[in-house]
């Protein structure tokens, strides 16, 4: 075969290899939930924490991973943080960007002492905070979450359902991503990183 062919040849292949290796290297990320096809400005709140009042906007600059439910719940709650507590561990330094906050939907048993203690056993960076009842709905209609606290023949022995989805808010203070309950914490953490890389 004639050496210039061969060259051109070369040539070509290493060009095609390059663009398919700028292609995957630059390729925005596929996420494990659901993206918001524009930014939208998530509603400031201000609820309590047992070291005082939280307000969202305090939080610009950070990711924010919001999860609603209750201290007293049996499966959803636990699982969901523990995942969460796990994905922090595996995102590694990336996970200096975000912080986990958890607001209950339980207010009338859930306490901001209750809540403090509750998130510190996952971690002692999570933020629980909680409300009155006029302020909890207010903010889970802002976000969409869904709630019901079921009757019960005790006043302090119910259970609640609540819509069980984390939603991430950008340093910037918009919805950005939400991940339902079935995401993973290799799933939560695979995002978090692309998620620093992409505002860097």
């Amino acid at each position: 075969m004639d050496r210039r062919v061969i060259i051109i040849a070369s040539v070509v292949l290493l060009i095609g290899l390059a663009f398919i290796t700028y292609q995957q290297v630059n390729a925005p990320p596929i996420y494990h939930g659901s993206v918001y096809a524009t930014p939208k400005p998530a509603v400031d709140f201000t609820l309590q924490s047992d070291q005082g009042p939280v307000r969202l906007s305090d939080l610009r600059g950070r990711f924010v991973l919001l999860y609603f439910g209750y201290t007293y719940c049996p499966d959803v709650c636990p699982t969901t943080l523990a995942n969460l507590k796990k994905a922090v561990e595996q995102a590694g330094r990336a996970a200096e960007n975000f912080q986990v906050v958890f607001i209950s939907v339980d207010p009338r048993r859930d306490t901001p002492a209750r809540m403090g203690e509750y998130v510190r056993y996952f971690n002692p960076e999570f933020i629980g905070i909680t409300g009155t009842q006029e302020e909890i709905s207010g903010v889970t209609a802002n976000f969409g979450i869904h709630y019901h606290l079921n009757d019960s023949e005790s006043e302090t022995s119910y259970t609640v359902d609540h819509t069980s989805v984390v939603i991430v808010i950008d340093p910037q203070g918009n919805q950005r991503l939400v991940w339902p309950h079935a995401a993973t914490a290799q799933d939560m953490a695979t995002d978090m990183k692309a998620l620093v890389k992409q505002t860097r």
